[in-house]
């Protein structure tokens, strides 16, 4: 996917949901139905955005998620994730108010971190789950497989403690060894034990990439996949035992094209001198973004389909390539370093084995300071900010991760990511309207509405017996942004939708009538600002209506500032439409509606209002006859779309 104009990363990394989405259904189909599945998220998920990466694998069917400490795992319990988040490895004591607090599952290795755990989980009348890990033969984490029976019962006897999962991890699935046999046969042997002594563990898990494409005998309750969910096979022994698909990509753009004449040295100590005239791209990406040093002078880039070898020493924040034989590559071009371009790949195994390391390693590093693009049916899903996987306490208070957990609480209440999206854009899109417009907050909201008959005096009988009279006054306080207002009069749903869109729009009508001309029967007659009145300077009919503008130089003093606004409006209604209502677009704090229609002959009149708030509780008068008011306190606010509609009989 090449970017837009409007995403100006320098670098980026793309990670394709769909890839991922198919390499976890390849899973299950290995695994079986009976089978569940960890998803491993660790280090920032390989890499890819932990965060973005979890609400796929959950929306796949994923039971749990592995991670690798307690601060990612708080990462995504804040981003709003409420699955079992296992920490796949030895804990530290200093983690365990944080796994009490956030409900993280620790994996145990020894009696002393269980009795502290129980200590704590005392204290605060809290109960956990655990999982135990058992060493078979990684020599790593884990209670030693001939000490793992004596460390479950001991766990057994804690009151606070749930004894949820039991696992090991093989040293070499990659490949099909007799270490590996050895492994199984320790852990099956334990199982075996703890089924005489009658002890029921939940959820045995050892299956990790290797052993679910190498040893798909071995059957558990769940296998933990890793690396070959972001589409990278564990080994070329195990490449045709299953279909996966790469997930990420890296990608950058030529910052700088330069021609250099024979001889001439690129970059740090020259370790690159040119033989003939060359060309060369200079791109901002080097080892500060993951890229590895040992790839100078034997790294490869793709530009336009075509490979440009990676010329002089890689810096910590740019590199050079040699672009001679793409005369028509230009400043701008997309560069990948890491991914598919045209009828070219370079893997990630390519060039783990160009600098003598993993594929793992290339994964977790490479654009660790480029913001994650996440991509779904082509198109960008999501964007994860840069220095994504540095958890810093606390973050869930920025807006952006405030915003993200209010769309997944959202999904999660209505157990639909449609809907819960859905209700998530609506709301915001009625609160703060466009993305780049402030969001409107009014107070001490008054609308004064005088209905009456037209009489014949000043209108033909026709008309007057069609329509009536209405004088509105509107007036409110709010923070003005501009010296410039417009008040819009609509023939239609589609004009005033266009009238509320425009951001020097501050009052709306719409004009209901056959015979009704917009620009002889609606008027404003007034437009007050902080008590003084507001020259009109232009009235014109548009597409979308007709549009009374005012302004004063005098305001510019008064933008960005608190203000009251009070606009009277002077027009006619349908005498056939038995209903006036009254809408709030925006949120309000204190409201006061009058109906007046004594000069109207209406009866049964009556108020239906529906507002929407924590405590919107409306107090209504009504004098028989004469008028309806509404009111609400001054210190309760009202959220769109609120309002009332008065109905009446003739």
């Amino acid at each position: 996917m090449m970017l837009g104009s409007e995403q100006k990363y320098r670098s980026w990394v793309e990670v394709d949901l769909d890839n991922f989405a198919a390499n976890l259904r390849e899973i299950k189909r290995l695994i079986g139905e009976g089978v569940d599945f960890m998803q491993t998220v660790k280090a920032d998920a390989y890499g890819h955005g932990a965060i973005e990466i979890s609400h796929a694998a959950l929306r796949e069917g994923a039971r749990m998620l592995g991670v690798a400490n307690a601060d990612e795992g708080v990462q995504l319990r804040v981003s709003g994730i409420e699955a079992p988040i296992v920490i796949l490895g030895p804990s530290t004591l200093p983690e365990i108010p944080d796994m009490i607090k956030y409900n993280l599952t620790p994996s145990v290795s020894d009696a002393g971190f269980a009795g502290a755990l129980e200590k704590n989980l005392a204290r605060a009348s809290r109960t956990l789950s655990v999982h135990v890990e058992v060493d078979t033969g990684m020599g790593r984490g884990g209670t030693m497989h001939s000490e793992a029976m004596d460390l479950i019962r001991h766990i057994k006897t804690l009151p606070h403690i749930h004894l949820e999962g039991l696992f090991s991890h093989f040293a070499a699935s990659e490949r099909t060894t007799p270490c590996n046999d050895q492994q199984w046969r320790l852990f099956s042997g334990l199982l075996s034990d703890l089924r005489r002594s009658g002890i029921d563990i939940p959820v045995k898990h050892m299956d990790n990439s290797g052993a679910i494409l190498n040893y798909p005998a071995l059957k558990l309750e769940m296998a933990r996949p890793g690396i070959m969910t972001y589409g990278i096979y564990p080994s070329e022994e195990t490449e045709n035992k299953a279909r996966l698909a790469p997930v990420m990509s890296f990608k950058t753009t030529i910052v700088l094209v330069k021609e250099f004449p024979a001889g001439y040295g690129i970059g740090y100590n020259s370790t690159y001198v040119t033989q003939d005239k060359t060309r060369v791209a200079t791109i901002p990406v080097g080892y500060g973004d993951g890229y590895p040093f040992v790839l100078s002078n034997q790294g490869e880039a793709l530009i336009r389909g075509r490979r440009a070898p990676v010329i002089g020493r890689v810096s910590m924040d740019m590199c050079t390539l040699d672009v001679t034989h793409i005369p028509d590559c230009a400043v701008g071009d997309e560069v990948v370093l890491l991914g598919r371009q045209q009828s070219e790949y370079i893997s990630a195994n390519a060039i783990a084995a160009k600098a003598q390391t993993i594929s793992y390693e290339i994964l977790c590093a490479l654009g660790k300071r480029a913001p994650r693009v996440f991509l779904q049916k082509g198109k960008t899903d999501a964007v994860e900010p840069r220095l994504r996987r540095i958890f810093v306490p606390g973050e869930e208070k920025s807006i952006a991760r405030i915003d993200n957990i209010i769309r997944h609480c959202f999904q999660t209440r209505t157990r639909s990511e449609e809907l819960g999206d859905a209700i998530y854009y609506e709301m915001f899109e009625t609160l703060f309207g466009k993305e780049d417009r402030q969001l409107e907050l009014r107070s001490s909201f008054r609308y004064d509405i005088a209905i009456a008959q037209l009489t014949e005096s000043a209108e033909p009988r026709r008309r007057a017996d069609a329509y009536y009279q209405l004088k509105t006054h509107v007036e409110y306080k709010k923070t003005i942004r501009s010296d410039v207002f417009m008040i819009g009069c609509a023939s239609d749903s589609e004009q005033l939708a266009a009238l509320i869109e425009d951001e020097h729009c501050e009052y709306r009508w719409i004009l209901g009538g056959d015979d009704l001309v917009m620009e002889r029967d609606f008027t404003v007659e007034k437009m007050r600002i902080d008590g003084e009145d507001i020259p009109m300077t232009g009235a014109k009919k548009t597409s979308r209506g007709y549009e009374v503008w005012f302004g004063s130089g005098k305001l510019k003093s008064k933008v960005n500032t608190d203000v009251k606004i009070e606009i009277e409006i002077l027009t006619k209604k349908a005498k056939g439409n038995r209903t006036f209502p009254v809408y709030l677009l925006y949120p309000t704090r204190g409201l006061e509606i009058n109906f007046h229609y004594e000069n109207a002959n209406l009866k049964n009149v009556r108020a239906e209002s529906f507002f929407a708030g924590r405590h919107p509780q409306a107090a209504i008068q009504a004098s028989r006859g004469k008028s309806v008011k509404i009111r609400i306190s001054s210190e309760e606010w009202i959220f769109p779309t609120s309002g009332v509609i008065f109905i009446w009989d003739v």
